[in-house]
């Protein structure tokens, strides 16, 4: 079986990955590198539940080192881009560099990311930073669109059964201002009536 290095962001986001690589015949190993996730306490809540999960299915999990000060530098003077905009391009960049970088250190031929199992993710950009990631490090990535065949409704079910943490936002303190900005909306917008 074949190893693959698959960044994840999250265990609800993993579920379904990890399931489509073991039915591919891949054996993953897990890395958690998120520097973008905001305040240390939501990182530490993901980090940990993701970990619980990896121990109950028996897969090696790997964490990199919460190097916030790397991703404020790497999307500074992005903080007011728009959700799926440059900003999120310079993080899904870092994060994905490290990823392969990591494989490369472990001998591990070809790395994927959890990011594309989100509707609210961009596959075609996520597999453009990863080719070009690809280029630069000799690392193969792997083109999973883990959101096709139900991935996200199947990654919710599992998360469901396994009574996951569920996070309301994307991970970075611009994601939260968002997604504050998003529910004021919904509020002004149904308390008229």
């Amino acid at each position: 079986m074949e190893k693959i290095l698959l960044h994840a962001c999250c265990a609800p986001c993993a579920s379904y990955p990890l399931l489509k690589l073991k039915q591919d015949n891949r054996q993953a190993v897990v890395f958690f590198y998120n520097p973008n996730i905001y305040p240390l306490k939501e990182y530490d809540i993901r980090r940990i539940e993701l970990e619980k999960y990896c121990k109950k299915l028996g897969v090696e999990y790997l964490e990199g080192d919460y190097d916030t000060e790397n991703y404020y530098s790497a999307v500074n003077g992005l903080e007011k881009e728009p959700e799926k905009g440059l900003r999120c391009d310079k993080c899904f960049y870092l994060r994905l560099l490290k990823t392969a970088q990591k494989a490369r250190e472990l001998n591990i031929n070809s790395f994927t990311t959890t990011l594309s199992v989100s509707p609210h993710k961009n596959s075609k950009k996520i597999f453009e930073i990863g080719d070009m990631i690809a280029q630069q490090t000799g690392v193969e990535f792997l083109k999973y669109d883990f959101k096709k065949q139900d991935g996200f409704k199947i990654s919710r079910q599992i998360a469901k059964e396994n009574n996951m943490y569920f996070q309301t936002y994307c991970g970075c303190e611009f994601s939260i201002r968002n997604q504050f900005n998003k529910n004021t909306l919904t509020f002004k917008l149904f308390s008229n009536f």
